[in-house]
């Protein structure tokens, strides 16, 4: 798994779990979701987040560019 796809299944994953904990026990944790998306909105634009630190310490690899012949 490379860091992109990680970072993709970790905020999938947080996205779904805050939506249902905002439903179920209390609307504050929909922050949670909205924070989620303004890094990922600010990742888009600076090219740096932190979760994908905090994946490539974990050992997961970059993706490598296409290479064409």
């Amino acid at each position: 798994m490379t860091i992109n796809e990680g970072l993709r299944l970790v905020a999938g994953v947080f996205i779904v779990l805050s939506v249902a904990l905002g439903h179920y026990v209390s609307p504050w944790f929909l922050a949670f979701t909205a924070f989620i998306g303004l890094n990922l909105l600010q990742s888009a634009f600076t090219r740096w987040c932190p979760m994908m630190v905090l994946l490539a310490k974990l050992g997961l690899k970059k993706e490598e560019a296409c290479r064409t012949p």
